[in-house]
């Protein structure tokens, strides 16, 4: 009955009686995240390699929108595994077309604000060979990499919370509820496939184009665009935010954004955030405000955030260990 009034992309599959204190989002131990994506022109097995990087305990600041604004100061996560594969593993033949689908599949205890789509970023330029997998380290190295290059995320819609799990949770299916799902599932898909099949028919319809192409000679020619070299393969530019630079530029290179300890100076002195108490360092014996404007250059206290409606002040504590 529920399903009957929820909105097209939001279905209840199954139920589960719990304790008060349940919650379903601490209470969970551990979540896995998925990215659809098409192979294209990229090298997958690279960045399977570099998927492996992000396993384990890091400080992954530099890959996520640092929220300290509602008290996050710990970016600390735990990621249990990465891996970088096809969907349907039945189709892994020799034969690799662009088309084929991929995913990025991470499980981690919890996750940080835009986290895996910015790991997914990431991925996307060392699979376009525009960076090593070597760089996912340095991102990690928070010692000599405090503060994050300047980037932009991949898009929102291939992502999924994928599975979440729970201790002693015993789903309950029900046979009316389990077809109306897989029903409403089935039109979505055939809706969707047919359209999928419909621009690859087109596009396959334009491989046959004849091209003329210019031989230096003063003669021209035309050659199917199926022929053409080096292929068009651009559909990962649907997948990341922003306009692409007509020359890139390597990450470490570029500028970098704000560090942690401006991000909480700017939302201090706002009244956003109250400082309990900073990482003992040089500064400690001054009063907080003191600690903050000899820490912290003028520019770096400069925020580009658009001020909204004033919150509530939130209190953090910053580890002291």
């Amino acid at each position: 009955m529920l399903n009957q009034v929820l909105p097209p992309d939001i279905r209840v599959l199954a139920w589960a009686a719990v304790e008060p204190s349940f919650s379903a989002r601490f209470s969970c131990l551990k979540r896995t995240y998925c990215y659809f994506f098409p192979r294209a022109n990229l090298d997958v097995a690279l960045m399977n390699v570099a998927a492996q990087k992000f396993v384990g305990v890091h400080d992954f600041r530099n890959l996520c929108k640092m929220d300290v604004a509602n008290g996050v100061t710990n970016f600390h996560r735990t990621i249990l595994t990465a891996e970088v594969r096809l969907v349907d593993r039945d189709e892994e033949t020799e034969q690799q077309t662009p088309f084929q689908m991929y995913q990025f599949q991470v499980t981690g205890q919890a996750f940080l604000y835009h986290q895996v789509r910015c790991m997914m970023a990431i991925l996307f330029l060392i699979g376009q060979r525009l960076e090593k997998p070597g760089i996912i380290d340095e991102l990690l190295d928070i010692e000599n990499n405090p503060r994050k290059p300047q980037y932009s995320m991949a898009v929102e819609f291939p992502l999924v919370l994928y599975d979440c799990k729970f201790e002693n949770i015993q789903w309950i299916y029900d046979r009316q509820v389990q077809e109306f799902n897989v029903t409403h599932l089935q039109q979505l898909w055939t809706t969707h496939a047919i359209k999928c099949h419909m621009l690859y028919c087109m596009l396959k319809g334009l491989d046959v184009a004849e091209i003329p192409t210019d031989t230096g000679s003063g003669n021209s020619t035309t050659i199917p665009w199926r022929d053409i070299t080096p292929p068009v393969c651009n559909q990962i530019s649907a997948l990341i935010e922003g306009v692409r630079a007509r020359k890139y530029k390597r990450l470490m290179e570029r500028p970098k954004c704000e560090s942690l300890e401006s991000r909480i100076s700017h939302f201090v002195h706002r009244g956003r955030i109250e400082l309990g108490h900073l990482k003992k360092t040089k500064y400690s014996d001054m009063e907080p405000d003191e600690q903050m404007k000899n820490k912290i250059s003028l520019e770096d206290t400069e925020s580009t955030d658009i001020d909204g409606p004033e919150q509530a002040t939130k209190r953090i504590c910053m580890s002291t260990e």
